[in-house]
């Protein structure tokens, strides 16, 4: 998997792309406690994401958890068979997808 950050003055967007696997999440997740202090808005683009685990969807929630406290995530152009994911686990209730 590709991670690639853009930060721009409060405003974090994160693009990935490939496959956000158990091994993907752990560099996810290192990535995003190194880099949310300070962050207001994230963004997650998912225009290139191919696969997604439960292991993904537990560093999304962790994100999610800390953005409520400092500001907002948003998880935008998600492919079908990522919004099926989401859409069966729940997560379309919990995060903001557009």
């Amino acid at each position: 998997m590709t991670i690639q950050k853009i930060l721009n003055g409060e405003r974090m967007t994160i693009f990935l792309s490939g496959r956000l696997d158990t091994t993907a999440a752990s560099q996810l997740e290192a990535d995003l406690e190194r880099d949310l202090d300070g962050v207001e808005i994230l963004i997650f683009d998912f225009e290139n994401l191919e696969y997604l685990s439960s292991a993904g969807l537990r560093v999304l929630l962790s994100a999610q958890k800390t953005m409520d406290k400092q500001g907002k995530m948003v998880i935008c152009h998600m492919n079908e068979t990522i919004r099926e994911i989401f859409e069966v686990t729940g997560f379309t209730e919990i995060l903001t997808i557009e």
